[in-house]
């Protein structure tokens, strides 16, 4: 589906039927990623209508005509008014998309009713985040030759790993990385001054202790803003943590799913 808002359109993909939970990926990958992290669980939890976009520039969105991170947070924010106007909703960001969603509880907190940061991008500039060194746990060299550069992010090279990053590094072709490139340049976003300002609703912050991309220690600093957060940092789980520790990560968030709704039956 497409949801127009002017400028551009977003291309998104919905299931189920229920509660709206908003899912922001990170960039340059597509909604895919969030698709495959998040869908198996709500195999047996109904209630659930799942949105996933595509940030701009990324899958079947195209790029901005500007590129900032508050041109970014806008798009996002003008496509949830759009698709889910004036309701409550519950919302997950993975990697950028964890910084998008910073930016979305900036404006929309008083809506929302739960809040995922899946290895969240902490600072604007990735050059700037507190990152631990590059560490591969189990190592295969013969499977992620296939995978350049990007087998460096790899922690567990396993062939169930590498059979989903393949997955994954297809998808991120298809970005503009030229646009993508611009944003990530642009320096600090407005919501970037809100770190203080407190969201009370269940959070849950996962990190991996071995992402050597966005890192860990720079996410604790979101913990005094988000007082019902629980923060986890999961070892032998690089950036790709939800494919790498993915069953550990599923508990987490069927955890946080029900910690909202609890929260929401209040």
């Amino acid at each position: 589906m497409k949801c127009d808002i002017g400028d551009i359109e977003i291309f998104y993909e919905t299931y189920g039927a229920g509660r709206p939970i908003v899912m922001l990926p990170g960039q340059p990958s597509d909604h895919h990623i969030m698709m495959r992290f998040m869908e198996p669980l709500f195999t047996q939890r109904d209630g659930w209508l799942r949105i996933y976009p595509d940030l701009p520039g990324t899958g079947q969105t195209p790029s901005l005509s500007l590129a900032t991170h508050d041109q970014m947070l806008e798009a996002m924010l003008a496509f949830i008014d759009t698709v889910i106007p004036g309701q409550r909703f519950v919302l997950a960001g993975m990697s950028y998309g964890g910084y998008m969603a910073r930016g979305v509880v900036s404006h929309k907190a008083d809506l929302i009713d739960g809040v995922l940061f899946c290895v969240p991008q902490v600072k604007a500039e990735l050059l700037q985040a507190d990152l631990p060194p590059q560490t591969t746990i189990v190592e295969n060299p013969k499977l992620v030759v296939s995978l350049g550069p990007g087998a460096s992010l790899i922690v567990v090279q396993n062939q169930r790993v590498v059979e989903a990053m393949s997955e994954v590094f297809a998808e991120v072709q298809i970005a503009d990385h030229a646009f993508l490139d611009r944003v990530e340049a642009s320096g600090l976003s407005s919501f970037d001054a809100t770190l203080s300002i407190p969201f009370g609703g269940p959070t849950l912050i996962l990190t991996g202790r071995q992402d050597n991309l966005c890192g860990y220690q720079n996410a604790w600093d979101l913990l005094d803003s988000y007082p019902r957060a629980t923060f986890a940092v999961i070892d032998r789980a690089g950036h790709f943590m939800n494919i790498e520790q993915d069953v550990l990560c599923r508990s987490l968030t069927h955890e946080w799913l029900d910690r909202v709704e609890e929260a929401t039956r209040a």
